[in-house]
């Protein structure tokens, strides 16, 4: 066995030495890149911003700026006890083509710039592929020697989870690195990823699991902001957050991920990469990357939880295709935020959890980054909701209870205005065209 594991420095080594790939860094040039010339962040320059197309920003290959000459420094293992390296498993092409039934088309769990994510099984004290349905179920991630996620990327990835723990953190098993192929095996996670869940499912995810999803989902984040030398996630998206059977959340995908500033520095200059509506507007004109980017990311992430929307979607009416842009005026009013609330709940939420949630949705999205909370703050404020009960269907039928009694006891000719009374509450997002 001992030649079938080793560390993410290990790896390293391997890189170093000049045995893999070159990257793809150079071959392409930044015709997709944003201008940086605008310091000034305002209405205006957001709306721009945010009226830009739902595509990849720039391809994570292009050449970077030029004040990033090390755009993913080597982590350190020895930073903290939780983040010393872990012993990965080194596959060979041979086992993960076993592993995957020759890498067959009905295996395939998603697909991305990287390339494809294939099902397999591998057995539980090894490398060895293991039948279907037996031994330890994985996600095989393979890299596409044309793909957008170039060599640099998959080493980046290798190297941070290669040394990160933390129960919401998708672990890496191990990899492979043989002549052309490069490939990482993860563990499987049972339900995919929350895309999936709030946009392509027909069952809605319930209110308590989107509430439980959301604090999982901080509280990984906390973990990368909170150490000595914190990490920058630089690509937060719903496709990168997977669940488990109990929709448990892990992070996962980490290509873009960065060494965050340290010492007197406020922010890392870098080339601009992610995913339009999605990353921070200060970010993207300015190429300055700071904690708060991946708090601007997480709150549109949690307005599409609470909304059931995608962050940007071209096939609504003009003003309802950035969600940041048709969502902001709700957020900053109590008495409308609950139009805001995705319709398929039918008033299965807590009336509670939609006012704070809209409340630290709009912190997390404020233009000024330095008014935004941290992700401690956040994890801080989203826990407590997952107890709270006061459903806005039982205020409802309570509500009808009540003026049901009153009919009763009201003349007739004066019936026809509690029932326009009581239509009030009812105004939910299934009359505000969603």
């Amino acid at each position: 066995m001992e030649n079938k594991c080793g560390c993410w420095s290990a790896l390293r080594r391997t890189v170093s030495n000049g045995s893999c790939k070159p990257s793809l860094e150079s071959t392409r040039n930044s015709s997709t890149s944003f201008p940086r010339s605008s310091l000034v962040y305002d209405a205006a320059t957001e709306t721009r911003y945010l009226n830009a197309s739902n595509r990849e920003m720039c391809a994570p290959n292009e050449p970077q700026n030029s004040s990033d000459p090390n755009p993913n420094p080597d982590p350190d293992p020895n930073q903290e006890p939780d983040k010393k390296p872990r012993q990965l498993l080194q596959f060979s092409f041979h086992e993960l083509k076993s592993a995957t039934g020759n890498f067959r088309p009905d295996s395939i769990l998603g697909e991305g710039g990287f390339g494809f994510v294939f099902k397999g099984w591998i057995e539980e004290n090894g490398t060895a592929p293991a039948k279907p349905g037996s031994g330890i179920t994985v996600a095989v991630k393979s890299l596409k020697p044309d793909g957008l996620q170039g060599h640099r990327e998959w080493v980046a990835e290798v190297d941070f989870l290669g040394q990160l723990h933390h129960p919401n953190l998708v672990k890496l098993i191990g990899y492979c690195i043989e002549d052309d192929q490069r490939l990482l095996v993860y563990e499987f996670m049972t339900r995919g990823s929350l895309e999936n869940h709030l946009f392509r499912r027909t069952i809605p995810l319930t209110w308590s699991n989107r509430i439980k999803i959301a604090t999982g989902a901080a509280k990984g984040l906390a973990f990368l902001h909170g150490g000595t030398k914190p990490i920058i996630y630089r690509d937060f998206k719903t496709s990168n957050i997977l669940l488990d059977t109990e929709y448990n959340v892990k992070l996962s995908d980490f290509g873009l991920a960065k060494a965050g500033p340290q010492g007197d520095k406020t922010h890392v200059s870098t080339r601009v990469v992610g995913t339009y509506g999605y990353a921070a507007p200060e970010y993207v004109m300015t190429g300055h990357l700071t904690t708060k980017s991946d708090v601007y990311s997480f709150g549109v992430v949690l307005l599409e939880i609470l909304t059931g929307r995608r962050s940007m979607d071209k096939k609504r009416p003009s003003g309802e295709q950035n969600l940041v842009m048709w969502a902001r005026p709700y957020l900053a009013d109590k008495r409308k935020v609950y139009q805001l609330v995705d319709p398929r709940l039918e008033l299965n939420y807590s009336v509670k959890g939609v006012q704070k949630v809209s409340q630290i949705a709009y912190n997390c999205l404020s233009r000024d980054s330095k008014a935004r909370p941290s992700m401690d703050d956040v994890v801080k404020a989203l826990s407590p909701l997952q107890g709270l009960n006061d459903f806005a269907i039982l205020s409802y039928h309570a509500r009808m209870s009540q003026q049901a009694r009153r009919k009763k006891k009201q003349p007739e000719g004066t019936q026809n205005v509690t029932l326009n009374q009581s239509k009030c509450f009812n105004e939910s997002p299934r009359s505000s065209g969603k």
